[in-house]
């Protein structure tokens, strides 16, 4: 088996969580800057088997698009051209920095440690992935089908 990937793609970072090679735990992997993201997804596919690629898909809170689906859009078509072996599945990413903030203080993390919003993007790509991967467990996926013929 290979490993799914999730990423939380912001204007300036983006964060990165991957799961074990049997899929059975997540976990986040890092935050890289968007300017070199793309880059950095190919180079760790080429060391490291992955057949699926999760990606955040932000909506407001009445399920509109946001003002990042755009720039998210961009990335997921050039990634669509460059690695088409590699399917991407659009996954609503609503309530993750949210959720991200309530593990931390749950996780018992200082206020400095709170502030840290590369971290934020870190723990939002695990618990999109996280979601993901017990919504398809369960058969209940939130992704937008019209986004990702392929799956």
């Amino acid at each position: 088996m290979a490993r799914i990937l999730s990423i939380d793609y912001g204007k300036k970072r983006t964060g990165v969580a991957v799961t074990d090679p049997l899929q059975i735990v997540c976990g986040g992997l890092a935050t890289v800057s968007t300017a070199t993201l793309f880059d950095w997804l190919k180079d760790y596919v080429s060391r490291e088997p992955v057949e699926l690629m999760v990606v955040g898909e932000p909506r407001q809170m009445d399920g509109s698009p946001s003002e990042n689906l755009q720039r998210v859009m961009q990335f997921v078509n050039r990634w669509k051209k460059a690695m088409p072996a590699i399917p991407i599945v659009m996954y609503d990413e609503r309530f993750t920095s949210c959720l991200a903030h309530q593990a931390m203080l749950q996780g018992g993390l200082r206020r400095k440690a709170r502030q840290d919003k590369a971290l934020v993007d870190e723990i939002s790509a695990t618990i999109i992935l996280q979601d993901y991967m017990e919504a398809r467990r369960v058969g209940g996926l939130r992704q937008s089908p019209d986004l990702n013929p392929q799956t």
